[in-house]
């Protein structure tokens, strides 16, 4: 008996790892799912007698999609704003230091010998654990040059800034009032000094500008910190990177704005991307990344209420003009295969097996190696379990593809956790496998951290047992992961790091992890990659930066079809050596995923095997 199914991994999970998501985070996606145990049925799935089938699954698109109260980020939006009317009212008397000298603006850096990135973040303050959060995004990034050294702000000593390819300092506190400045003269001192890159976001930029001393700083740099101001708001929905439209959607009072440079010297300053408030007639256009000397500043930390088409993506452009600028451009794509296990329809699995091969795609396709379904909710409420041996058919599929294209990659060992529902049914393809959800009252899926035993132990155990059912079944075994519905302890990601060379999907991070103080499991960031990194834990992470094709909506998602996907992978053309990287349901047939490959070679990408991206 053939069973053909559909799991739900769409886009709630999509925003949820896209996310930076707290304590009981609710995730709205981008992408959609199919219809589930949502409050809807899908129509059945011709899952053979008395399957109908699961319906479309939650599959994240990691970034601050829907962050939950506790990350408090309205909270934070409104600190800064009150504190940016107050500087402006009640200006500061910042004395500038003494013995400084600034840099010549045409001063060159001195080189090292190998690239190394140094990310300064904010610690302090009530809103200071999102500087972790930050600092361990933008390390993550930087992780894709060279070496990486990220710590608070507070602790930088003298000299520090030289012994770098570059400096990125992520100002996530506002100083002044009651949060008292915890970056240290030398920092202020060695930034003037320097001829090496910095980049410089979002906050404290006016002080900077007070201690090397303002008419000094403008002189330099061509613009005006202490007169430049994050009022007014607005509703910026657009930043323009290269000539691309890059969107920015920020939820009703969770803006905190963009620094509006006051430009002095227009021939000293160059505009890298420019923000347009809409809420304007007409619409206001203003740098939102600037350079000037050796000095990069963005208005913004761009992390939050991320998307694949997001204004994100010119930051990971930027990244390069201060840490690779020599690196020619080149466009690469890699696509994957999702949720394919035991359960998966043979027939549906050769059509698109045997389409890739005809277009001489190489390709991942993601193995789930046990189907289970503990509560029979597929299965007239008796329990099931399948393995890959007990299905022919679909093994001798998976040997195809892996002699003709494809690379399997693990995808978790069941797909879900116990016999409950995590958020759906207990079935695999359906839940987390990793990590505890639920769905909302108002049908958000909702992550509430780690499951009740997670441990080394416990996930070595449960990653290993996976790993081990591949070469009986006569299949190579893998050497890259995918964690189920992208969610994962920063426990298990490094048990997944001891059985696999690369991890292909986007992370969650969690509070504690940089400053080695204790892990919070509620408390986290969700990232996604336009190129392989090696992340803060050690990791290499492969990229998957466009989310997934998805005809229907679920959990308060649209659906998400080709030309959504295809858009993406347009936008991210701005990023000089970035990737397009894309997953797809084999259940849907050829049709969509022609589509899809076809609209991503015509931009001029070119497919490639993900193991080719592994060091």
């Amino acid at each position: 008996m053939t069973m053909k199914w559909r799991s739900r991994k769409a886009a709630a999970l999509l925003a949820a790892v896209a996310a930076l998501a707290l304590p009981g985070t609710a995730v709205q996606a981008l992408p959609a799912a199919a219809d589930g145990a949502t409050g809807r049925t899908a129509a059945p799935v011709d899952a053979g007698p008395g399957r109908p089938g699961p319906g479309g699954r939650y599959d994240g698109q990691l970034s601050l999609g829907r962050p939950a109260p506790a990350l408090k980020l309205k909270g934070w939006a409104k600190a800064q704003r009150a504190a940016d009317r107050h500087r402006r009212q009640n200006p500061a008397t910042v004395r500038p230091l003494k013995g400084v000298e600034l840099a010549p603006a045409t001063a060159k850096p001195r080189t090292t010998a190998a690239t190394s990135a140094l990310v300064l973040y904010d610690s302090t303050g009530p809103y200071g654990f999102l500087g972790e959060l930050y600092g361990m995004a933008t390390a993550n990034l930087a992780g894709h040059f060279g070496g990486v050294t990220a710590k608070p702000v507070s602790q930088y000593t003298a000299g520090e800034v030289e012994q770098h390819t570059a400096t990125i300092y992520v100002g996530s506190t506002y100083y002044g009032g009651d949060v008292p400045d915890a970056i240290p003269n030398a920092f202020y001192a060695d930034v003037a000094a320097t001829a090496k890159p910095v980049v410089w976001m979002n906050d404290n930029i006016w002080t900077l500008a007070g201690k090397i001393g303002v008419r000094a700083f403008n002189r330099k740099y061509g613009w005006d910190p202490t007169r430049s101001s994050f009022d007014p708001v607005g509703a910026v929905t657009q930043v323009d990177y290269k000539n691309e439209p890059l969107t920015r959607k920020i939820p009703a009072g969770a803006d905190s704005g963009i620094l509006r440079p006051f430009v002095i010297d227009p021939a000293a300053v160059t505009t890298l991307a420019t923000a347009h408030d809409t809420s304007t007639t007409p619409e206001t256009a203003f740098p939102w990344a600037i350079r000037s000397a050796n000095l990069t500043y963005l208005g913004e930390i761009p992390y939050t209420y991320t998307s694949e088409t997001d204004r994100l993506i010119a930051w990971h452009d930027l990244l390069f003009d201060v840490l690779a600028p020599d690196t020619p451009a080149r466009h690469r794509a890699v696509l994957r295969l999702e949720d394919v296990s035991p359960a998966s329809d043979p027939t549906a699995l050769m059509a698109v097996a045997e389409y890739l091969a005809e277009q001489k795609i190489p390709y991942a396709f993601q193995v789930i190696p046990v189907y289970t379904d503990p509560k029979g909710a597929y299965n007239d409420g008796i329990p099931e379990t399948i393995t890959l041996a007990q299905r022919p058919q679909v093994l001798a599929a998976l040997k195809y593809m892996a002699a003709n294209g494809g690379r399997i990659v693990a995808h978790g060992h069941t797909h879900q956790y116990s016999d409950v529902e995590n958020p759906y049914t207990g079935v695999t393809g359906d839940d987390f496998e990793f990590f505890r959800s639920h769905v909302d009252a108002n049908n958000f899926v909702v992550l509430d951290g780690p499951v009740a035993e997670d441990s080394p132990t416990w996930a070595s155990e449960r990653i290993t047992a996976g790993k081990a059912a591949y070469e009986p079944a006569g299949l190579p075994a893998p050497t890259i992961w995918t964690t189920p519905h992208y969610a994962a302890s920063a426990v298990d990601y490094d048990a997944v790091k001891q059985s696999y060379a690369a991890r292909l999907e986007r992370s969650l991070y969690f509070s504690g992890q940089l400053n080695g103080g204790p892990i919070d499991g509620k408390r986290f960031i969700g990232q996604y990659f336009p190129y392989p990194v090696r992340d803060i834990g050690g990791a290499t992470v492969l990229p998957e930066n466009l989310g997934n094709y998805e005809p229907e909506a679920q959990n308060n998602n649209p659906a998400r079809l080709p030309a959504d996907i295809i858009r993406a992978a347009k936008y991210n053309l701005t990023v000089r050596d970035g990737f397009a990287s894309t997953f797809y349901h084999p259940y849907f047939g050829t049709g969509p995923l022609t589509e899809i490959v076809n609209g991503i070679r015509d931009l001029g990408y070119t497919f490639v095997d993900p193991a080719s991206l592994v060091p």
